[in-house]
């Protein structure tokens, strides 16, 4: 599943990023990395939302959620 495509209150483990080199390595030293916990705070629009990532939130556009592949974690 797609990071936009999970639903607020949900959270999800990040599996991979299909995202430009750059944008993946500043993602990366944010602490987004590979088996992270990701969870989804707010939705704004199609696949635009907050998320809170290690305990700080940030705002991702559509462009970066529909490239970050998640597992929902039950």
């Amino acid at each position: 599943m797609q990071l936009k495509d999970a639903q607020i209150g949900q959270t999800c483990i990040v599996q991979t990023m299909h995202l430009p080199v750059q944008l993946s390595h500043r993602l990366e030293a944010l602490g987004m990395t590979t088996g992270t916990p990701v969870s989804v705070v707010n939705r704004k629009g199609d696949g635009i939302m907050i998320i809170k990532l290690r305990g700080t939130r940030f705002a991702l556009g559509h462009n970066i959620t529909k490239n970050i592949d998640v597992e929902v974690n039950q």
